[in-house]
């Protein structure tokens, strides 16, 4: 029986293939790029904001939830810059609408009075 630990790159004694191949620098424990595709929306706030997505694929898990408590924030920003844009003016009433008329057939006034 041997007690010897193998030379880190080497293959064991049984066969079973190293952890680390030799001649990489590949940490398994590292961040690794998702490379998930990123499709523009149009819309320049939107697309920053995922764009700041890829800023994860660099960190450690414990700093994704960072990136993506800001990329939420900014999304929320964007939908309300959106509902806060001024826009055409609400139509008072459609262009179409005739008066409500009253029973008599004339156009129903507030004014107007039964029997008076």
């Amino acid at each position: 029986m041997n007690d010897a630990v193998p030379e880190a790159g080497t293959p064991a004694e049984d066969g079973a293939a190293p952890r680390t191949p030799p001649g990489t620098d590949h940490d398994p424990d590292a961040p690794a790029p998702l490379h998930v595709p990123r499709t523009p929306t149009g819309n320049a706030d939107v697309d920053a904001q995922l764009e700041r997505l890829a800023d994860a694929d660099h960190l450690a898990t414990d700093g994704h939830l960072e990136v993506y408590e800001d990329v939420h924030r900014g999304l929320r920003d964007a939908l309300t810059a959106l509902d806060a844009r001024p826009g055409p003016a609400a139509p008072t009433g459609h262009p179409t609408t005739t008066p409500h008329q009253g029973p008599s057939g004339r156009p129903s006034d507030s004014t107007y009075r039964q029997g008076s």
